[in-house]
């Protein structure tokens, strides 16, 4: 996967994380998703986050895979 890529996730703490593929640590820690896509995008600029889905809705339910 491309490295400059980064990932938006939803960390067990509640918060989300801003992650490069195949990081073992965050590039950014943020309060929100909102706040996570913003810096992700302040990043990369040029360049669409990839974001987990965390909610459910009438067109599907939260991603279900987790990094080991």
């Amino acid at each position: 996967m491309n490295r400059n890529h980064l990932f938006v996730e939803r960390r067990p703490e509640g918060d989300y994380a801003v992650r490069r593929p195949n990081s073992d640590r965050a590039s950014a820690v943020c309060d929100t998703q909102a706040e996570a896509i913003d810096r992700a995008r302040d990043l990369e600029p040029g360049t669409l986050p990839l974001v987990e889905r965390v909610r459910n809705t009438n067109r599907g339910n939260p991603d279900k895979w987790r990094k080991p």
